[in-house]
């Protein structure tokens, strides 16, 4: 496994995510995006999950509700990565995937766009 510290693993998404266009992080909204050691133990290989109601279905109920949740899990693209650079590459992929998925945006488009 590719050893690396959490402290620099945050950087990565923190990288990855300022790579996002400034015209789509603006309509971002109440979502906080975390750094985890692991995923569910039911998903042992998970790089990333989107948790919450995006935005595409977000109606006028929606208030007042606790922040959309992005992970991105350390573990496992640690265990997948054989090189710093596939790291940070892994890393920002993943961080694309699930912001797409806050935007309304499904795995199978995701496939057609060649985000997998």
């Amino acid at each position: 496994m590719l050893e690396m510290t959490r402290e620099t693993f945050e950087e990565l998404v923190s990288q990855a995510l300022d790579q996002i266009p400034p015209e789509l992080t603006r309509v971002m909204d109440n979502v906080a995006v975390f750094v985890e050691d692991e995923p569910p133990a039911d998903d042992p290989e998970l790089l990333g999950l989107y948790e919450g109601t995006p935005l595409t279905d977000r109606g006028e109920w929606y208030a007042g509700v606790l922040p959309d949740r992005i992970s991105i899990y350390m573990g496992p693209t640690l265990r997948m990565c054989e090189t710093p650079d596939a790291v940070v590459h892994e890393v920002a992929v993943t961080v694309i995937h699930e912001v797409a998925h806050h935007f309304g945006i499904d795995d199978e488009r995701l496939h057609e766009l060649g985000w997998d």
